[in-house]
């Protein structure tokens, strides 16, 4: 896996549940590569964003099979990470 931090971390996830993990436990959702683990995860975003990790949960999920007349496909799965971070530190997203 390629060390690059902006390769790693894809983007934030900013959903109603999210926002609630942020407002009650101070942790951040985001999109990460799917084959990244826990340690390069935890790596990648104290350097984007100078802050102290003190927790990284993470799901994959698959893509879902959908269809268009006759033609069966299934969409890309993608992985999602939970940061958790240490007392008073944040991340601003916007």
């Amino acid at each position: 896996m390629n060390s690059d931090p902006r390769q790693i971390i894809k983007r934030p996830l900013i959903t109603e549940k999210g926002t609630d993990i942020t407002s009650d436990h101070n942790g951040y959702t985001f999109l990460v590569a799917p084959k990244a683990n826990k340690v390069q995860i935890r790596q990648a975003v104290e350097q984007l964003f100078d802050v102290k990790v003190t927790q990284v949960r993470t799901m994959t999920r698959k893509g879902k099979w959908k269809r268009r007349g006759r033609s069966v496909f299934q969409r890309s799965g993608w992985k999602r990470a939970v940061v958790t971070l240490a007392e008073g530190d944040t991340v601003e997203f916007l």
